[in-house]
This record gives structure tokens, C-alpha cells and sequence, in this order.
């Protein structure tokens, strides 16, 4: 069975097309286009910026005309991440669908239902004319995934509504009045290629396997980062040459895998693997509960070209391990919510001699946002690197008098019998930049369920999207 097949067959008929265009992150001409091409198709106003968001717009069917303009807003691009081994190229070609259950998920990459999904809501909204409503909008954001910058972008007037439904969120039954703000900060360590020496033993020491996610939404779940992982391993090598290191991949998304080639004495062979064995057991021991399939691999490779300085290895080495990682605080006002966190996302070898490591921030509170940066910048140039930190996007500070969330709980309530959970996230949502905008706005984010988003596990729950779309066109109706 194709997933665009499944019911509500418009939603998922939508989502299926949109599986099927190339969309990554500050490349999404094609998904643009496809936007632009929908519309005309289903004769629906549509309106480019600059900057690459897309703006649609429904009247009111009649009767409704004197209700509110309601926005439904969701981003167009998705985060690239595939398991090794698989060959998918995110620029051209298409994501796999799996059904598997009650869930959707793609063949060993991620999904993209965040945002696809929210994407083919809206847009099922606009072509379906089997429920009332006033004038709706339905705004497409640009490059939310690696910079919110669409978001940040947004020309003032772009869209007339007032109130604003975001959905970007993750749980059904959950609507969310509040994110938070983030910025981040990258050290470069610098340092001049030399010749590798031929006398010695040189491998690939590989973590795998682990869990990953994201960086906001997940960094609670104490899932190991890679990076942490095989920094540590290196500190029990303090006489090896390091050759080359790379872990993670993307700023929001908790590194899963990360790589060192070092090289050692051939004396010393039989005793790395050994330590290595020790070492897996012990980490298997601190989150083996949680990291099930972790696994930590030692090879042999050719005699690489180049090392490494020695000098600049080993600061690097420590820097990792002293460069704070995961939850900072906890809000005192909102239980269970994490307040303040930090990931260290990525260590990357960007051109010979220059090594690149990326991190990023978030608190609800911008001081505390500000504070946790300036620990991990610290941290970058006591080890003598280059620091350089981005000027960061703010937090959206909870409402909980806000006219939308009222109107959203009621419909839950009344559609389900039960109460929907009000809570804030600790992840970045483009909301707060809007506000800069139109700080006039009401706002919730709302959305289907799904997991692992981020990670090649993500997977929508196939059943929430058909009670959330019946929600979601029962909120419009009462606006």
C-alpha cells in the first residue's frame, strides 16, 4: 500500500507529493516551485518574497466573511540525514516511503515530515471545501532548519492575519504557547598539516549507532552525543597522532556517529584494541540502557598523508571534553520543561589545517541563553581557537491568556473528551521571529505525532493524521 493511499487521502495524497521533491535546507528551488505549481493548478493566490517564503490565500466561505484572517504556517525545507551505507542523494533524489504499521518512515533517511506534513496540512485546508471557515492564509517558510531564515526574513505586510497556527510540533493533543530562543558558537582550531610519520600504526576508531535526535526536542532523553563519546576514548591515547576526526553533522541534531583515524606504535596495536574493548563496556554501562545499538569499532587504514600538530590535537581533544554538553537548567515555572541546554553538534576538517566545531545553544530565557554561549565560547578560546557566535534568534514567551489556545483546548475537548496538554518547548520554532514583525500576533503551535524527527528513525503516526486534521479544520471552522 502507498502512503498516499492512506486516509485522509488528501493530506496524505499531499504529503506523498511532497516525499517526492528534493528539499533540502538553502536549496529549495524545486519545492518552491512545486508550491507555485499547486497553486495555480487549484486556482488558489499566491504571493513570493525575496527570501523564498510563499504566501497562499483562501477567502471565506460565505457567511464567514466577518471572521478573523487565521495563518497556518509550516517551513518547507527538511533535515538531510541518512545511515551510512545508504546512497541517497537529498538534492535530486526522492524519499523512500515505508509503512510500517501504524507509522510511516523512509528507507534509512529521514522523513521529512517535519515539516512536510504541516506543509501538506495547510494545504489540504485550502482545497477542501467541506467545512467552513473565514479568510485563511497559509504562510511557507524558507530555510527553517539551518537558519530560520525565511522566518527572520519576512518582509512586514507579507501576510494581514492576526492570529497564527504554527504546525511544526510533534505530539497531537499537544498545544504549545512558547519556545525557546538559540544562537550559535563555533570553534575553528587551526593548526599546520605534517607529515604523517611511516613508522607507525594508524586506524579508524568509529562510535555508531547511537540514537541521535534533536538537539532541542530530545537533548532531555540523555541520548549520548558521538562526539563526547570518542573524545573520551582519545584522552586514553594520549601518545597516538591524530590524523583526522569528524563527528555529527548538523548544528540541531545530536551527533549520532563520529570517526578519529590516530596512529600508535606497532607495539602498541593489540593493547588499543583491548582498551577500546574496555572502554565500550564501560559506556555500555553509563547508557547502554538507552544507546542499545551503539557500537564502538576500531579498523585499519593506509598511512595517511598528513597529522595533525600534536600541540593543536591534544588542545582540541580537551576541549571537547571540558565543552559542556545537554541540559543546563530546568524552568522553575513550568515544570518538566527544559530551560536552558547546549549540543555540541559537530566536528568537522572543513579545508587542510583548519578543524571546525560546531555547537549550539537555547534557554526560554535570553540571559541564561547568552551565559551558556559564553561558557562554550570560553571554553573554544582558552583552548586557542577562533570563536566565532551567531547573533541567535529569540525565544516566544508563553501567553497563557492567548485567545487562539483558548479556542484550540476548547475544540480538543469538545472534539475528544479530554484535556490537550499546554506546555512550552525547548526547541526553536519560528514564532519569536514573527513577533519581531508583527508583534501583534496570537499564537500556538499545534501538530500530528511523530518521532526521531532529525535522525533516520523519524516516523509519523499515521492515525494521528487524520484526528488532527479533523481538529485542525474544527479550529478554523470556530475562528
Amino acid at each position: 500500500m502507498e502512503i498516499k493511499n492512506l486516509a485522509p487521502e488528501l493530506v496524505w495524497n499531499i504529503f506523498d507529493q511532497i516525499t517526492k521533491v528534493p528539499r533540502p535546507s538553502k536549496k529549495e528551488e524545486k519545492i518552491r516551485q512545486w508550491l507555485v505549481d499547486f497553486a495555480k493548478q487549484h486556482n488558489i493566490e499566491y504571493h513570493l518574497d525575496v527570501t523564498g517564503n510563499v504566501l497562499m490565500r483562501k477567502p471565506a466561505t460565505p457567511g464567514y466573511e466577518d471572521h478573523q484572517t487565521i495563518v497556518m504556517q509550516g517551513h518547507i525545507d527538511m533535515v538531510c540525514e541518512k545511515n551510512s551505507g545508504v546512497d541517497h542523494d537529498f538534492e535530486n533524489d526522492p524519499i523512500e516511503t515505508i509503512i510500517d504499521g501504524d507509522w510511516v518512515k523512509a528507507n534509512g533517511t529521514t522523513l521529512g515530515a517535519d515539516n512536510g506534513v504541516g506543509v501538506a496540512l495547510s494545504l489540504a485546508c485550502l482545497i477542501d471545501d467541506s467545512f467552513q471557515h473565514g479568510p485563511l492564509e497559509a504562510l511557507f517558510t524558507y530555510d527553517e532548519e539551518t537558519g530560520l531564515t525565511g522566518a527572520n526574513a519576512i518582509e512586514e505586510g507579507f501576510m494581514t492575519g492576526k492570529v497564527l497556527i504554527n504546525l511544526d510540533s510533534e505530539t497531537e493533543g499537544q498545544i504549545f504557547i512558547g519556545c525557546a530562543g538559540g544562537m550559535d558558537t563555533v570553534g575553528l582550531f587551526h593548526y599546520t598539516p605534517a607529515p604523517a610519520p611511516k613508522d607507525l600504526y594508524y586506524a579508524k576508531v568509529k562510535v555508531s549507532g547511537l540514537l541521535g535526535g534533536h538537539s532541542g526536542g530530545d537533548i532531555h532523553l540523555q541520548h549520548a552525543n558521538a562526539n563526547k563519546v570518542l573524545a573520551r576514548f582519545l584522552t586514553t591515547q594520549p601518545d597516538a597522532v591524530l590524523a583526522a576526526i569528524h563527528g555529527g553533522n548538523l548544528r540541531n541534531a545530536i551527533a549520532r556517529e563520529a570517526e578519529a583515524v590516530i596512529g600508535i606504535p606497532y607495539s602498541s596495536k593489540d593493547n588499543v584494541v583491548a582498551e577500546l574493548n574496555q572502554f565500550a563496556a564501560i559506556i555500555e554501562g553509563e547508557v547502554g540502557d538507552i544507546e542499545k545499538g551503539m557500537k564502538l569499532t576500531i579498523e585499519t587504514v593506509d598511512t595517511p598523508e598528513t597529522v595533525i600538530e600534536k600541540e593543536v590535537a591534544d588542545r582540541l581533544i580537551k576541549a571537547l571534553i571540558v565543552c559542556p554538553h545537554g541540559v543546563q537548567g530546568m524552568s522553575r515555572s513550568m515544570p518538566g520543561l527544559v530551560e536552558t541546554s547546549t549540543n555540541m553538534a559537530s566536528v568537522k576538517m572543513i579545508e587542510p589545517g583548519v578543524i571546525k566545531v560546531e555547537t549550539s545553544q537555547r534557554s526560554s530565557v535570553e540571559s541564561e541563553k547568552r551565559a551558556i554561549a559564553q561558557a562554550v565560547a570560553t571554553t573554544f578560546s582558552l583552548a586557542g581557537a577562533e570563536v566565532k557566535q551567531g547573533s541567535g534568534y529569540p525565544g516566544w514567551k508563553p501567553n497563557t491568556n492567548s485567545p487562539i489556545m483558548k479556542v484550540c483546548a476548547d475544540t480538543y475537548r469538545d472534539l475528544y473528551g479530554k484535556e490537550p496538554e499546554i506546555l512550552a518547548i525547548h526547541a526553536g520554532l519560528e514564532t519569536g521571529l514573527f513577533l519581531t514583525k508583527y508583534p501583534y500576533l496570537d499564537m500556538v503551535s499545534i501538530g500530528p505525532t511523530m518521532e526521531g524527527v532529525h535522525s533516520p528513525d523519524e516516523r509519523l503516526y499515521i492515525p494521528s493524521v487524520g484526528t488532527f486534521y479533523a481538529y485542525l479544520k474544527e479550529v478554523l471552522s470556530r475562528c
